[in-house]
């Protein structure tokens, strides 16, 4: 668990004023609840908010952020989610909706390889931030793989200017719009997989990992997902890999002061316990301490799983919500360590993905046989190689993910999780961290456990559904509520999935769906 979590649970309550401010609104039909504040329910309050809803967003957690969390522990500084941001044309459209820029409040700089690649033998390969500098890499690692990486980016963008400019943001409800794409999906070979797509172009085995591995960012095993995830790599190279200065955490700080400016209220440790149903629409949420907040319009940025599962009836619910929810095939779990060093390491890059020797057969344990292996893959984060103010001074500051099973695979956290903790640093020392035993400090984890716990995510899921082609699209949790009006789904569960650019995108579906303030439902292109 980690240090600062003791307080997410905590339920503040308004005072009467204020529920009765809410209970006004509802009658002038322009308020809206936003439920769950992570990246997906911030983008929707802002595009809420910029069609003229009084918007109220209510989270569990301490701070905004949802999984995007900031932990501050013995002098170290961690953000606990995502610590990659791509894409950022993405938050700078939700700034020029107000007529402001992202840059006047994020600083966003450009790490130095993007990513290096750790392979069990020793061997490393540096991504980024220049083609030219990944083509020389390529080419000292295996030559004749030169123009299979030329030819895996013209593939990509071609997957990307469908599935992504196209279709990122379109609303999937309609099972004739899905039939419409099928002509594109034949043609980008969507029954690949990731790894057969890259493998199609690279021969070197460790090339094929390198850029296979997007999947496993947004909660998916390379070897199962579908191709048209490739998009990933031509969104890399088109957009960037970057990192704000002071960390995830300073992105969801800037959206913060967005959001008071422009008059959206906000409501931290509260948990909201269940959705309010008024006939045939929502009309509100139901708080754990009981409060019944009336809203024209409800915005789950919520685990959707979670959410069918328990706070919605069942009777309620559409045919595709039901057998989504009753069938759905969940990402991986998520172990992370995160501890400071005493002294630096100068020569570790920002990102580093660590592989172990095992590639497809490890992931076949994690998300096919859900058995916790003796060995693993990691994500190593270490923020300090660009922005020293996340440890004291001399001292670095370290994230290490580990897909794990999620809880469905029945492992008891609180013995596999310390043993898990002494494998890693063990082999985190014998290659790119040499002597950590020695120098780690200020160390503490979270397990599925605490994702089930902090976040509600059903068994502890790091990304919810899995990328499986069968579940994606109109295959995937819709953005408009099944069975209820005015129920609306952003974020991870939802299409057009996880990952930063996929939940921000998810909230920009919302504009076709939703009317402005003064339009008629029926003046809305949903």
């Amino acid at each position: 668990m980690s240090p600062d979590t003791a307080g997410l649970h905590s339920i503040s309550v308004d005072n009467d004023s204020d529920h009765a401010q809410v209970r006004s609104d509802r009658v002038k039909g322009r308020t809206a609840i936003v439920a769950g504040a992570g990246f997906g329910g911030l983008a929707a309050a802002l595009r809420l908010r910029a069609k003229g809803y009084d918007v109220q967003v209510i989270d569990r957690c301490g701070r905004l952020g949802g999984r995007a969390q900031v932990f501050e522990h013995l002098g170290f500084r961690h953000d606990a989610g995502p610590t990659v941001l791509t894409a950022p044309q993405l938050f700078e459209e939700l700034f020029a909706l107000f007529g402001k820029r992202f840059s006047d409040y994020v600083e966003l700089v450009e790490p130095s390889p993007w990513y290096r690649f750790w392979f069990h033998d020793g061997e490393t390969f540096d991504y980024g931030p220049t083609e030219e500098e990944t083509e020389a890499e390529v080419a000292r690692l295996s030559p004749d793989d030169v123009e299979g990486y030329r030819r895996l980016g013209a593939w990509s963008k071609q997957i990307y200017d469908v599935g992504f400019t196209q279709l990122a943001s379109a609303p999937f409800h309609s099972p004739l719009f899905m039939v419409r794409q099928i002509p594109h999906l034949l043609r980008l070979k969507f029954y690949e997989s990731v790894w057969s797509m890259v493998s199609r172009h690279l021969k070197d085995d460790r090339l094929r990992r390198a850029f296979s591995i997007q999947p496993l960012l947004v909660g998916g095993n390379p070897f199962d997902t579908t191709a048209i995830y490739g998009m990933i790599n031509h969104l890399e190279r088109a957009h960037g890999i970057w990192f704000a200065k002071g960390g995830t955490g300073a992105v969801i700080d800037a959206l913060e002061q967005l959001m008071l400016e422009e008059g959206i209220k906000i409501e931290l440790n509260t948990t909201i316990e269940t959705i309010k149903i008024e006939g045939d629409h929502a009309g509100g949420v139901v708080t754990a301490d009981g409060r019944h907040i009336e809203s024209d319009l409800i915005v789950s940025n919520m685990d959707p799983v979670h959410v069918y599962r328990h706070m919605v009836p069942g009777k309620t619910q559409g045919l595709h919500a039901r057998l989504r929810s009753r069938k759905a095939r969940l990402s991986m779990g998520l172990y992370v360590l995160y501890f400071g060093t005493t002294r630096n390491y100068p020569e570790v890059a920002h990102h580093t993905v660590w592989f172990s020797e095992r590639y497809k057969e490890l992931l076949s344990d994690i998300f096919h046989r859900r058995v916790l292996a003796d060995d693993f893959s990691l994500y190593v984060h270490r923020p300090t190689a660009t922005d020293p103010s996340f440890a004291p001074a001399g001292q670095d500051s370290f994230y290490v993910l580990c897909p794990v099973p999620n809880l469905s695979g029945g492992q008891d956290w609180s013995t596999e999780g310390p043993k898990l903790r002494d494998r890693i640093v063990a082999a985190l020392g014998a290659t790119m961290l040499p002597g950590l035993e020695d120098v780690i400090t200020a160390e503490f984890a979270m397990t599925p456990e605490d994702f089930k716990h902090d976040y509600l995510s059903v068994d502890g899921a790091g990304f919810s559904l899995s990328p499986l082609f069968s579940q994606s699209a109109w295959f995937r949790y819709h953005n408009r509520g099944e069975g209820l009006r005015n129920l609306f789904f952003v974020g991870a569960g939802t299409h057009p999935g996880a990952g930063l650019p996929g939940v921000i995108s998810s909230a920009k579906v919302l504009d076709t769906l939703i009317p402005a303030v003064g339009t008629s439902a029926s003046q809305s292109t949903a």
